[in-house]
């Protein structure tokens, strides 16, 4: 076998696994635990505030949950995070923390150093098992993509979902 025919290959294999997450991706937002839910309790975990305070009034825009304050008295819990969530993490303890520009031990700037890739994830969570329902991820940062945009980003890609 050629090796332009194993690079096909693998192209295709790697194709077939995209379309195959987005797929499923797509199915579980219309989970009907998530479709039936009525409350909410949104945990900014992303270290920014500005980024989850412009999630939560994309959610509030969007007006199809109530926003409570108690996670106990939630039918979903809608994280907003730096790291992907876990089925049975616990969400008190945090998720973020993944602030990659701190913590620089030098005050030198490293202008041939290319910042590293940072994503912002959405998960819904299942309050009674800890189990995700559904999650997304979206690039964080820059001039393409918006500064603080990733968690309106996220609300909408789940409100685009559930009406589907």
């Amino acid at each position: 076998m050629r090796v332009s025919d194993r690079l096909l290959a693998v192209l295709i294999l790697l194709a077939l696994l995209v379309v195959t997450r987005a797929f499923a991706q797509k199915q579980l937002a219309q989970s009907p635990q998530i479709l039936s839910a009525e409350t909410i309790y949104f945990s900014n975990q992303t270290d920014s505030d500005v980024v989850g305070t412009n999630a939560l009034a994309e959610l509030k825009k969007w007006g199809k949950f109530q926003i409570v304050q108690d996670q106990k008295k939630a039918d979903l819990i809608l994280l907003l995070s730096m790291q992907p969530h876990r089925d049975g993490d616990d969400i008190s303890q945090g998720t973020g923390s993944g602030d990659l520009n701190s913590g620089d031990e030098s005050r030198i700037p490293k202008w041939d150093k290319q910042k590293p890739t940072q994503y912002a994830y959405l998960t819904v969570i299942d309050p009674k098992t800890g189990a995700n329902l559904w999650s997304a991820e979206h690039l964080w940062g820059g001039l393409l993509t918006g500064f603080n945009s990733a968690g309106v980003r996220l609300v909408k890609e789940l409100e685009k979902q559930t009406k589907k």
